[in-house]
């Protein structure tokens, strides 16, 4: 887009610009901001707006807490759902140190950093999220619950699908700060949505699922209803996930996953690529399943991948390569979820690419039937791996990965293992209702 200072800030005055929110995520994905109003805006694209990275999930210690805020200039945006007197606008930033260099423990660094290497290696790398999400009711204090009055399905369309006005107003709000949605619809379960936008690269497009989760979130909000990323939150029923598109390009902007003479359509480079998510897998699902509540969704019946495989024509594997060729041939990973950090996830997945490729790696054979209707016979004699079954077995997965441990870097390695232990650590510890239901009347 090229934006300038003096661009946004004749911008910031014609449109009426009150208020600037200089957004950035923590460790484990969270959106935080700091705002300012407009008087202090040039201030804040000289790179002179400061805060204390130390209360920040993963950041700093409180020894060196000082840390700054480097807008990056072409997310300025105007918040079509704020005032339109007095408008909100935002701007995404880059962490760095009073030193002038960035924070290492940086989740838009880490993506950067992934990203340079690809880039000096000839490459561009897109993405494609498919979002889901869940609109719940809320109680009489505005907090979220687990109740829906719907009972749409697949497809379904109102009256049936009483998400839909909700539904139409965010993808508006998502068109007027330039996304290109590419398709709305219910999803399976009762309450659950997906908006697909057109894929692009890929810090931009990271920047655009924290933007989009953001915007659903607020105008679920207007609606009277809470919109919730979490991976499983009914029992019974389909989760939601996060299926990442991915495909390379060289620099003359040709997809370098196409083979037109391969019989699956696929280059060398893309079987390389494939090759290197299977290996790494088991490592990167703490980063990509991130939370307890992560494995819930990841269980046989309800559509969640659980077993590492690929395939070019169905759907039951972990990796499916869509049937779309040409500029659209792409890898689909289906384990990730919403929960995740955007950046981590897609740092970890382009790297484990990128080994795939350097390393000339090849995937075992593509996998053509149901993996749920094999037997653990037929799955062991075709090489194929489950992915972790929890929280904790995710994590020691991890711990053991000297690839994970490269691409996070050390400190954000230990600090995200460390906290994560504490949240199994934590789970593990509490009396549930299940619990109770189960044994307190037969002990």
């Amino acid at each position: 887009m090229g934006y300038t200072k003096q661009k946004i800030l004749n911008m910031a005055e014609t449109e009426d610009v009150e208020f600037i929110r200089l957004q950035f995520t923590d460790l484990f994905g969270t959106l935080k901001n700091v705002a300012i109003t407009k008087s202090q805006l040039a201030k804040a694209l000289d790179n002179k707006i400061m805060f204390d990275g130390s209360s920040i999930e993963g950041f700093a210690r409180i020894e060196e807490s000082d840390m700054y805020l480097y807008p990056d200039y072409d997310t300025f945006e105007i918040l079509p759902f704020r005032p339109h007197q007095g408008k909100v606008a935002r701007m995404i930033c880059d962490v760095y140190k009073p030193d002038g260099t960035q924070l290492e423990n940086d989740p838009r660094y880490i993506l950067k950093k992934v990203l340079k290497e690809a880039e000096d290696m000839g490459y561009e790398f897109n993405v494609g999220p498919e979002c889901e999400f869940f609109l719940f009711h809320t109680d009489d204090y505005g907090n979220p619950t687990t109740i829906s009055h719907e009972k749409g399905s697949y497809f379904d369309l109102g009256p049936t699908d009483l998400g839909e006005n909700a539904r139409r107003d965010m993808v508006l709000n998502l068109e007027e700060m330039g996304f290109e949605v590419e398709a709305s619809h219910h999803e399976v379960a009762p309450a659950q949505h997906e908006i697909d936008f057109k894929y692009g690269e890929a810090l931009e497009t990271a920047d655009k699922i924290m933007t989009y989760k953001l915007t659903v979130k607020t105008i679920a909000k207007r609606h009277g209803l809470y919109a919730s990323f979490m991976p499983k939150p009914k029992y019974g029923m389909c989760g939601s996930g996060m299926h990442i598109n991915m495909s390379l390009f060289n620099k003359e902007g040709q997809n370098i996953f196409v083979d037109e003479n391969d019989k699956n359509g696929l280059s060398k480079e893309a079987y390389n690529f494939i090759a290197g998510l299977m290996k790494h897998m088991r490592s990167m699902t703490a980063i990509i399943n991130p939370i307890v509540n992560s494995y819930k969704r990841l269980v046989p019946g309800y559509e969640a991948p659980t077993y590492i495989a690929w395939s070019a024509t169905n759907r039951s594997p972990l990796i499916r390569v869509p049937a779309a060729r040409g500029l659209g041939t792409r890898v689909e990973l289906r384990s990730p979820d919403c929960a995740t950090n955007p950046y981590l996830a897609i740092a970890v997945c382009l790297a484990a690419g990128l080994d795939g490729i350097k390393n000339n790696l090849q995937p075992v054979e593509s996998i053509q039937r149901d993996i749920y209707s094999m037997t653990d016979e037929e799955r062991d004699e075709a090489g194929i791996e489950n992915l972790p079954k929890n929280l904790y077995e995710a994590i020691q997965e991890m711990r053991k990965s000297d690839f994970v441990k490269g691409v996070l870097g050390k400190e954000v390695f230990k600090k995200y293992i460390k906290a994560k232990e504490e949240e199994w650590m934590e789970y593990t510890s509490q009396v549930t209702d299940w619990e109770i239901d189960r044994y307190l009347g037969r002990i």
